[in-house]
């Protein structure tokens, strides 16, 4: 039994699956009995669906398709002791999954639009003989759940933390927020767009696919922007990988909200919310849903976390508001720690300025 990791959250991490149970496969599952197979897939403009050889019937009306979904490798960082390494494995296990994981690495899976921004950090794990183990839940949510999960190269001192942040089918998610926060996104088939606004199985599964693309472009670009996020790393399907925010022992960083006055510097924290926030309204963006609980500080680093709803500040009728409210949420925390209120307000007027919508 793999060791438990204690957070300093009030959740605690927990074995994913029983030893014994199905692993995850490689291909992408049905949604049910009665919907063709179907691939998200990302670009520039955000999600899209493939089925078989042609596009599904997004309204709802499906019919069968006998096309498969053809997996993109990547032979890159990788030696002959890595392919020896990854045989080596693959024979430990007659089931064909790797011996002693859950899964092997699902980098080859991935586009190159669909990875990390370059120059990758030194610590993302790319070969092809890397394995995934999943050692227990983060966090959850309304949307989606977070894990913990290694990713290392077996026989190795190769390996990774990372966060594996997985949005909910449309049995399980809840929709409450999508209505204001897409309003200024388009989709560029039609049929997908219809499926979305009747809210059908389809529709559902598609705004998950566009609300991780969505989360997974924003982070690409604010990391390349030198805003304060997580590293992504890559998405497939509805899974996001991206950097592990805490400590090698697995300890995830405290949320803003956990910390009292006397733990931090208030006054440093709030430039470095000041300088990210910049940086994000003068791409044009807000984060849509900032406050104490989504922003994470490990060892005095602010980092913003949960962004699938970044909101175009020009494109949005509602974008000034959004980043007004984002401002003001934050704020609240620190003018209960100290920090002077008029403080608040000027942040507000600054990113406004640099969002250029004065």
């Amino acid at each position: 039994m793999r060791e438990r990791f204690s957070s300093t959250d009030t959740d605690s991490f927990s074995r994913i699956r029983a030893k014994g149970a199905p692993r995850r496969g490689r291909r992408s599952e049905r949604f049910d009995d009665n919907e063709p197979e179907v691939v998200f897939r990302f670009d520039d403009h955000g999600a899209y669906a493939v089925a078989g050889d042609e596009y599904a019937d997004f309204d709802g009306d499906h019919e069968s398709h006998d096309g498969e979904y053809q997996h993109h490798e990547n032979h890159e960082n990788h030696d002959d002791d890595s392919y020896d390494n990854y045989n080596d494995n693959y024979d430990d296990n007659p089931d064909g999954g790797p011996a002693g994981a859950d899964r092997w690495s699902t980098w080859d899976q991935s586009t190159p639009t669909e990875k990390g921004p370059e120059p990758r950090p030194a610590w993302v794990v790319t070969e092809l003989a890397a394995v995934d183990t999943e050692l227990g839940l983060v966090k959850t949510g309304k949307e989606a759940d977070v894990f913990l999960l290694e990713r290392g190269v077996p026989g190795t001192d190769r390996r990774t933390l990372m966060a594996a942040k997985r949005y909910r089918d449309s049995q399980h998610r809840m929709f409450h927020r999508d209505s204001g926060y897409l309003e200024g996104r388009r989709h560029k088939e039609s049929r997908i767009a219809r499926a979305m606004a009747k809210r059908t199985a389809f529709g559902k599964e598609a705004i998950a696919a566009q609300w991780a693309g969505a989360e997974f472009t924003a982070l690409c670009r604010l990391w390349s922007a030198g805003v304060a996020v997580p590293y992504p790393v890559q998405i497939t399907g509805t899974e996001i990988l991206m950097e592990f925010v805490g400590d090698e022992s697995g300890t995830a960083a405290p949320r803003l909200a956990q910390l009292r006055a006397e733990e931090v510097d208030v006054e440093d924290l709030w430039e470095q919310l000041g300088r990210s926030l910049s940086l994000l309204a003068g791409d044009g963006y807000a984060h849509g849903d900032l406050s104490a609980y989504n922003i994470l500080v490990h060892e005095g680093r602010l980092v913003i976390i949960d962004v699938p709803q970044i909101v175009d500040v020009v494109a949005n009728p509602r974008g000034r508001a959004f980043l007004e409210r984002d401002v003001r949420n934050v704020g609240a925390w620190f003018v209960s720690r100290g920090l002077p209120e008029h403080r608040v307000g000027e942040l507000v007027g600054a990113l406004e300025f640099d969002a250029r919508l004065g």
